[in-house]
């Protein structure tokens, strides 16, 4: 089926959402490589297929990820399917939510024919690059890390692919020869593990692997509107406290009218002392595309209830495009499914000749199969 013709709308928006995302990165690596980025540097990040994502996801990742397919030569964003599955997922539900974040993703800007977007279970090498690194990770090293010590105890007892989903966490970074990742504050000791890993197969088997530097966004974390001492999540069983990106404008100014905020009526951006109140802030300012000291003149003379109606609208109008954009790439699977092929097709071409150099270094065979 041929690709539909995209709306000026979409056009537009993707532009707007060019202008506010470029400004909001900050590389990890040194600052020359702002400035110089050869043509070997390579993104990669993966997004698990959770259904639509929430306002927290955009600004504080997606918009990001459209920044960084203008920026860097070669991009690959992957909907990492085979992490879902450690937690119980319904078969039906869980090929529905991998077409709706592709859709999601695509109304949020990012450009098939910039960045490379796949579909992580298609690409069978994920798995067999996992098994050889796990291969070479202590136990240890995993029951260290955070997101198994939370969800562990929320679950009593984990399962094994939850224990080692940052093996193939860190597989999926290292099977593209990836050179930088996007990555939040709490991800970073994840791909710490990348990077050991790196280092430890190179050692081993000879150099291979670059190590992954990280990409952190500016953008603060949204937090829940009903509890802002925890981040905006999906799995929130209050349904006040999400923003979802296709909630429309009745829902968000509710959600919004409702966040937990105190008693002081005026508007300060103090995140320590006044968590509810600087969410508010930090959604505005990421909304908006303005700074802290502009969301905060823009207040000055309206107590909390009034700016909330302001947050609401700039919180509107920047997601009212994005959602009319996921109505109609819901509408038409086969393009969806289309764009995942090709992607799934690309995203093999790169895997398949470093896993092949894998085998051959680990010893699986005498010579590379692909040549």
């Amino acid at each position: 089926m041929a690709f539909p013709v995209l709306s000026k709308l979409r056009h537009a928006l993707r532009l707007t959402r060019k202008l506010h995302s470029s400004k909001r990165l900050l590389c990890a690596g040194d600052s020359k490589d702002e400035k110089e980025r050869p043509s070997t540097c390579r993104v990669f990040s993966g997004i698990q297929p959770t259904g639509v994502p929430h306002l927290g996801n955009y600004l504080g990742a997606l918009e990001n990820w459209v920044s960084l397919q203008h920026q860097y030569p070669s991009v690959l964003y992957s909907i990492v399917d085979l992490h879902s599955i450690t937690q119980p997922q319904d078969p039906g539900q869980l090929r529905q939510n991998i077409l709706d974040m592709a859709a999601s993703l695509l109304a949020c800007g990012i450009d098939p024919e910039r960045a490379i977007l796949f579909q992580q279970s298609q690409v069978p090498e994920h798995a067999e690059l996992s098994w050889v690194l796990s291969c070479l990770t202590s136990m240890p090293r995993l029951r260290h890390l955070p997101q198994w010590k939370m969800k562990s105890k929320q679950k009593n007892e984990g399962s094994v692919g939850l224990y080692t989903y940052p093996v193939l966490q860190a597989a999926d970074i290292l099977l593209y020869q990836s050179t930088h990742v996007p990555v939040g504050e709490d991800q970073v000791q994840h791909l710490e593990l990348a990077q050991d890993l790196a280092r430890i197969f190179n050692r081993q088997y000879g150099e291979m692997f670059p190590e992954p530097k990280a990409l952190l966004s500016t953008t603060r974390k949204v937090k829940s509107l009903r509890d802002p001492s925890a981040k905006m999540s999906k799995s929130d069983p209050h349904s006040m406290a999400t923003i979802s990106i296709t909630d429309d404008p009745e829902a968000i100014t509710l959600k919004i009218r409702r966040a937990v905020t105190d008693f002081n009526s005026e508007v300060t951006f103090d995140p320590e002392q006044r968590p509810g109140v600087s969410n508010l802030v930090m959604m505005h300012t990421a909304a908006a595309g303005i700074s802290v000291q502009e969301a905060v003149s823009q207040a000055r003379g309206l107590d909390t209830g009034e700016y909330k109606k302001l947050v609401a609208e700039a919180v509107i109008q920047r997601l009212t495009p994005i959602r009319e954009e996921i109505r109609r790439l819901r509408s038409d699977t086969a393009y969806l499914e289309t764009v995942l092929k090709r992607g799934n097709h690309k995203a093999r071409q790169l895997a398949a000749p470093v896993l092949a150099q894998v085998r051959q270094r680990v010893g699986f065979c005498s010579e590379d199969p692909v040549s």
